[in-house]
């Protein structure tokens, strides 16, 4: 990105970022989300921080914007009311799904309901063999049938999915004309567009899931941009997508669905920036804002990525529990434990937390706006990690008598416990959740958590990092400036990309190089239509990705391929070393196969250059002190304060601290060292390790 003057925004479920970034300096914001119509605190947000810098909207060169808008309606199930066209005999597919048990040893196990119930899952006479070839023509009478069905239920949105349409689009591209014909008003998604892969079920559940957000989205964009231009800003608007690239209004209203995890994302983006300038090249980003606490592993600088993700799991940890979306993803794991996570006491006389959350209304206890749940925000204050005068830079005044009623009323009188513990407890937990989850992905992905080095931000993170942190065995934790609007922060430094799938069976002994030429050549010119809207000049950044597998197998591991021609032998060899590293040997002998091919094209960036470390300097005197319980050890200490915006370049502290800025405080335990990188950044380090 090279526009001069920027403002990014990312949407959460309990606070709403904005980070403005003039030439020579940024300036942020952080305010409560208004869920019953989201725009309605970013255009007031971004009238403060416009004043407040002294800027007339219309001096802004861009604007990038992230929600979870789309995550949340998927979650909630408040998006339209969707019907699915499918292949005669195939309407159950959506329901088999992968025809197995995720929770095996559960007797009451319950899978998730999907978003199209059974009675608006309708079929239409077609069929198409795997290789594309039409077997039964589609029957258009028997489509225009399905017609007055959709008015007399109201449909709102339409997914249509026909079986082996990613080889051959044809009849969903016919039955969309059709039903657009008759029904000009009504949102449709076919899934040779927004998922052109094998494996019907996750392609069906993409379209549905695409179809079921795309009137809010459109609705809402078009809000969002009504409510720029009302404050006087007539620049772009381009939106942040799962896979940490930005696209166009355009894209993001044709494929919503691509914006789930678009905040996350974003923190991922800055998390990379932030490994680069400190050489750390295994990484963990750590997000923990105010619903939903977030991990992605980065090694060698760059974030884990995947092509399939879960959205609203019934288990929490459980693969195959939630909806699954194909689409290029960030890989991470999300985790229902962020401030506004409530904690009470189960059936077992055990302390739990999330994953609902009381979100930004009423929220917490100590907000004093009605929310009478204890939460993690509320143990933080009595914690003493939380000065309540300063929380959101003063804009939101904490109550701490109203958080301490609320934790001896469900939790500690329950418990016959003190509130002390109660709140001890209540901050445990929810770190070993997150941990737990850490430990788990990793495992996931052959990887582990120790030594790397945690990447915390997000406006919760801070407190909870140096705790998380021993639990996983990681000795080293960085902070980054402005760390409690992180994630609008990595929207600044995200590249306007587009990456396209399609799937092509093609064995090495066999291999076709120039259908798979052509196959690239139409690819490119797909994915170059969509990034020429917001980047019209200038090289383009291209990465090819094979989707491979020994004959026989059920998945495969992804392969990035050479740049230049390709040929049997470099593509076999990228093949052996992609599968050695994953499972650390190679099967001899076996033919290999390609099954899907991705081309991935993005504006060209580059990394943050490794900056030296700066010398010592003598720290400034504290503010203040306060009393802090430590839940390791469950002492009380006094910890020094310090503003963050008084240390310099080169301090060195040793905890109990905090420092505390506008967005969050960090918390530096006792046993703990910190000091200030080059860019202001901190870096926390256990010193019994």
């Amino acid at each position: 990105m090279t526009k001069s003057t920027r403002l990014a925004v990312d949407i959460g479920g309990t606070f709403t970022d904005l980070v403005l970034a003039l030439p020579d300096r940024t300036f942020s914001l952080k305010l409560l989300t208004t869920h019953d119509a989201p725009e309605r605190a970013v255009i007031e947000g971004a009238r403060n921080i416009l004043a407040e810098a002294g800027v007339a909207a219309a001096s802004l060169d861009l604007v990038i914007h992230g929600t979870t808008l789309a995550t949340n309606a998927l979650i909630e199930r408040k998006g339209a009311k969707t019907a699915l066209i499918t292949t005669q005999g195939f309407r159950d597919s959506l329901e088999i799904a992968y025809e197995h048990r995720f929770e095996q040893y559960d007797l009451y196990m319950e899978r998730p309901e999907p978003l199209v119930s059974r009675d608006l899952r309708l079929e239409a006479p077609e069929r198409l063999a795997a290789d594309g070839a039409v077997l039964l023509e589609l029957d258009e009478a028997a489509l225009d049938a399905l017609v007055p069905v959709l008015q007399a239920r109201a449909i709102e949105a339409v997914a249509i999915s026909f079986l082996h349409s990613y080889i051959n689009p044809t009849h969903e591209e016919r039955a969309r004309a059709r039903i657009t014909a008759a029904l000009p008003s009504i949102a449709i998604t076919i899934s040779s567009e927004v998922c052109r892969e094998i494996r019907e079920y996750e392609r069906t559940s993409t379209a549905i899931a695409n179809a079921y957000v795309l009137p809010l989205m459109e609705r809402y964009i078009a809000r969002m941009q009504d409510g720029l231009r009302g404050l006087g800003a007539n620049c772009p608007l381009l939106l942040m997508m799962s896979s940490g690239g930005v696209c166009t209004v355009e894209t993001a209203r044709r494929y919503p669905v691509r914006l789930v995890e678009s905040g996350p994302a974003g923190g991922a983006i800055l998390a990379r920036n932030i490994a680069a300038r400190g050489g750390y090249d295994r990484a963990l980003s750590f997000d923990m804002g105010g619903t939903t606490a977030k991990i992605t592993l980065i090694d060698d600088f760059t974030p884990q990525q995947s092509r399939h993700f879960e959205v609203a799991r019934a288990y929490r940890f459980a693969k195959g529990s939630g909806i699954p979306v194909r689409i290029p993803v960030i890989d991470m794991v999300e985790i229902g434990a962020g401030g506004g996570s409530i904690a009470r006491v189960d059936s077992l006389r055990r302390i739990v937390v999330g994953p609902d959350s009381v979100g930004s209304d009423p929220g917490p206890a100590c907000y004093a706006n009605g929310g009478t749940a204890p939460t993690v925000t509320d143990a933080d204050v009595l914690l003493g990690r939380i000065d309540p005068a300063r929380f959101a830079g003063g804009k939101i005044a904490l109550d701490p008598a109203r958080a301490t009623e609320a934790v001896r009323t469900k939790i500690a009188a329950p418990l016959g416990m003190s509130v002390e513990e109660a709140v001890r407890g209540i901050a445990e937990i929810v770190d070993e959740t997150m941990a737990s989850a850490a430990r788990v992905h990793a495992v996931e992905n052959g990887k582990d958590t120790a030594e790397r080095t945690m990447i915390a931000f997000g406006g919760a993170a801070p407190l909870h990092a140096a705790r998380l942190a021993q639990k996983l065995g990681i000795a080293r934790v960085v902070i980054p400036p402005d760390a409690g609007v992180g994630s609008a922060h990595g929207f600044l430094d995200a590249p306007i990309a587009y990456e396209v799938v399609r799937t092509l069976l093609l064995r090495l002994d066999r291999l076709d190089t120039a259908t798979l030429d052509m196959l690239f050549a139409e690819m490119r010119a797909e994915a170059e239509a969509v990034v020429r809207l917001g980047y019209p000049a200038g090289d383009l950044a291209e990465i090819r990705t094979a989707f491979m597998r020994y004959r026989g197998q059920g998945h495969e591991v992804a392969v990035v391929l050479p740049p230049g021609p390709i040929d049997t032998v470099a593509l076999r060899a990228a093949f052996d070393a992609t599968y050695a590293r994953v499972y650390s040997r190679v099967i001899p002998g076996l033919e290999v196969e390609a099954l899907t091919w991705t081309l991935a094209l993005a504006q060209p960036f580059t990394l943050p250059e490794r900056l030296p470390t700066p010398h010592a300097v003598a720290p400034p005197q504290p503010t203040g002190s306060a009393r802090v319980i430590d839940p390791a050890s469950g002492d009380t200490t006094d910890a020094a304060v310090y503003a963050r915006a008084t240390l310099g370049a080169g301090v060195h502290l040793t905890g109990p601290v905090i420092i505390v800025e506008a967005g969050t405080s960090t918390i530096v335990p006792p046993g703990f060292t910190v000091r200030v990188g080059a860019v202001g950044e901190l870096l926390i380090e256990d010193a019994t390790q």
